[in-house]
């Protein structure tokens, strides 16, 4: 006999409750404190966010927040409120599905209050970051084992820890690139939000991590759970499923933070290589992320898009994000069950 539901936690980055300035401000501040995102030591980190980072890049965020707003409001939340109910829907009575956002609102200790109001006997979080990593997963899952840090019950908790290659989520990145005629186009770029080589080598517990060339476009025993090689085999899994030739395509990173290095090749500088090469027509995927948001609509559709035109290229089209896709809802569902 059931005594209560199951529940069902997906867990997406967050975004600014709305695009004035204090509020992405806020978002800013509670995002980068993090230590897991920016893993200095606490004082040099709120120096850092609070004297510098937060104050004055609130104000050119706020600015791109606004092109980004609709009038649903934030992409990132109507299509995760969306994703939500069609979850709930496929998984049925015997669970409940909530949204939460790392930062901001939804919050996960709401979410987490409300299952504990329920009764629910077991939890299975689902972090809406295909590939891991320990500033996204790992900061989700550490917030989550936070709230239970003095709860006397403590129900059953499973972490879905990275999906990178699952064949339904590969099968609707696809489909979401089939609405192209692959043919018009000279190369394809497959762009990761990017983090610091730093934060690679931190978390590599086996001397692999950027000591041989290209480490991560082959997936072994050591680097299996490295963001940099499940972020490779995603891509490769989207282009055999396209039928794309490893010459054709390149894998890089975007988003950028400082002046320190990052994961590279960097998607503004493969733009400017393709352009001297005559690659012009570029079509790009953004496959870290799977709702669109300001890194892909923005950064890629408008930026990246603009000065890709300044280097001499003529077209870059970026494939929509997974957002609500069937398949994607099904891939949630039966990683779920």
């Amino acid at each position: 006999m059931s005594y209560s539901k199951k529940g069902v936690l997906l867990v997406n980055l967050g975004t600014p409750d709305d695009p004035s300035r204090k509020s992405v401000y806020k978002y800013l501040k509670q995002f980068l404190l993090d230590p897991r995102v920016i893993d200095y030591n606490w004082l040099k980190r709120n120096i850092l966010v609070r004297g510098i980072i937060a104050p004055f890049r609130s104000k050119s965020s706020s600015e791109l927040y606004q092109q980004l707003w609709t009038d649903k409001g934030s992409p990132l939340m109507f299509h995760g409120i969306e994703v939500t109910k069609k979850v709930q829907e496929r998984l049925g009575d015997d669970y409940h599905v909530e949204l939460a956002m790392r930062y901001q609102s939804p919050s996960i200790e709401k979410a987490l209050l409300k299952f504990k109001k329920m009764n629910i006997k077991e939890i299975v979080v689902f972090p809406m970051f295909p590939q891991y990593a320990s500033a996204s997963t790992g900061s989700v899952f550490e917030e989550v084992m936070s709230f239970y840090n003095n709860e006397l019950t403590i129900p059953s908790i499973r972490f879905i820890q990275s999906y990178h290659d699952h064949p339904l989520m590969i099968e609707a990145y696809a489909e979401r690139a089939s609405k192209f005629n692959l043919e018009d186009y000279d190369h394809f770029i497959f762009s990761f939000h990017g983090l610091p080589e730093r934060h690679l080598k931190n978390s590599d517990h086996n001397n692999h991590c950027i000591v041989t060339k290209n480490c991560c476009e082959t997936m072994c025993e050591k680097n299996h759970m490295c963001y940099g090689s499940q972020s490779y085999m995603t891509a490769y899994a989207i282009a055999d499923k396209l039928g794309i030739d490893r010459k054709d395509m390149t894998i890089s990173f975007q988003s950028r933070l400082g002046k320190e290095k990052w994961m590279t090749p960097y998607t503004i500088d493969v733009l400017e290589e393709c352009a001297k090469k005559g690659q012009t027509k570029i079509l790009a995927f953004s496959p870290a992320f799977v709702a669109d948001c300001l890194e892909t609509t923005i950064e890629i559709g408008v930026e990246y898009k603009e000065e890709f035109e300044e280097f001499g290229g003529e077209i870059i089209d970026y494939v929509e994000s997974l957002n609500d896709h069937p398949k994607w809802i099904q891939a949630i569902t039966e990683m779920v069950k």
